[in-house]
């Protein structure tokens, strides 16, 4: 991809292999590997990982991925990292785009300008204490500045400059420091949902069970909806919390068939960053052995309501306040007590059911 007028360059190569991880892997790592993978698969990310309990899967996989290559570089006047707590790690910030293979987003070598823009977009953040999750959607039609392109919905950051302008973009929004990034087609989830044999989520209707195309269409759903394109949001949300629920599994954690179908179905559907690599995942995932699914948080970023542009867009208007002080507790490392304190202000997954 040529450099857009932003001046960040998007490069885009294969991740180069690494060796695999030897058999003799200590128990406990192997578990945080696990679960490592789960959670993040409910996220869009990791899910490859969890093939640690036969590692050569997930290390072809890992190295049969897309990559952004280094998509950080050449973004100037970057956030600072949140604070590190004595005796804690450093908090991961992994922004998630999630695509709809309609617009063939998912693969970076399809990129063209103008051509792309991201069917979902999610900012999650792993505790430096790695006890907590937290992860907030951003609307897609969010009305932002765009560097270099002037105002302009958030998922046109993607379309004009691809990961580097997207990460430029968020981090300018949010003022928190990017780590990693990833782009996830939706076909992915289908297959997913199918592996673990379909999913039920919680509706204002009641228990629903659906299969990975029941599922697929349930979340491509706003006309129909309340508020459109916020429940669609809480759709997406609650079909990774269903497929985290059935992913935490003896029977698909016991299974190797299910192991390897669930890895080269992320290997064909996810693009990452060239560090976002083995030796990073299980780092990540030895850290986060004791998690607690519990604390996973899903929420969406404040808005005051809907507009239309100058040039007749319809937009979404974020709440610039009350983004601010969320924005501030993932700078600060501290989300969860945040939430915990201010959480009727916001629309989390669990304050209510899904439309």
């Amino acid at each position: 991809m040529s450099e857009s007028d932003s001046g960040v360059p998007s490069p885009y190569e294969e991740i180069p292999e690494e060796s695999s991880a030897p058999n003799d892997t200590p128990k406990k790592k192997r578990k945080g590997w696990k679960i490592t993978v789960i959670i993040l698969t409910s996220l869009l990310v990791l899910v490859i990982a969890i093939a640690a309990a036969i590692g050569i899967f997930a290390n072809r996989a890992i190295n049969s991925m897309q990559s952004f290559g280094n998509p950080f570089e050449g973004i100037d006047n970057r956030p600072s990292a949140a604070p590190v707590e004595s005796g804690e790690e450093s908090p991961v910030n992994v922004l998630i785009m999630g695509s709809d293979s309609r617009i063939s987003a998912g693969d970076p070598n399809d990129w063209q300008f103008g051509a792309q823009r991201t069917d979902a977009l999610m900012l999650i953040q792993i505790s430096g204490d790695r006890e907590h999750i937290s992860v907030m959607s951003i609307p897609r039609d969010s009305w932002v500045d765009v560097p270099g392109y002037g105002m302009n919905k958030i998922n046109a950051a993607f379309s004009y400059g691809g990961a580097p302008l997207t990460i430029q973009t968020v981090e300018q929004v949010t003022g928190v420091r990017i780590d990693h990034i990833a782009i996830v087609d939706f076909t992915a989830f289908t297959k997913l949902t199918d592996i673990v044999g379909g999913v039920t989520l919680e509706t204002a209707d009641g228990p629903q069970t659906m299969d990975g195309e029941e599922a697929l269409e349930y979340v491509r759903e706003r006309y129909s909806l309340p508020r459109g394109d916020f429940d669609r949001v809480r759709r997406q949300q609650a079909w990774m919390r269903a497929v985290l629920s059935q992913l935490l599994t003896r029977e698909t954690l016991s299974s190797p068939g299910n192991i390897v179908d669930i890895t080269d179905t992320m290997s064909k559907n996810v693009a990452i960053d060239e560090d976002l690599g083995i030796n990073k995942i299980i780092s990540i995932g030895t850290s986060l052995s004791d998690f607690n699914k519990n604390n996973l948080i899903f929420f969406t970023a404040p808005v005051t309501g809907t507009g239309t542009s100058d040039d007749g867009q319809s937009i979404v208007l974020l709440d610039e306040d009350k983004l601010a002080s969320v924005s501030e507790a993932f700078q600060q490392d501290d989300v969860s007590s945040f939430m915990e304190e201010n959480e009727s202000d916001f629309d989390t997954l669990s304050g209510r059911p899904v439309d």
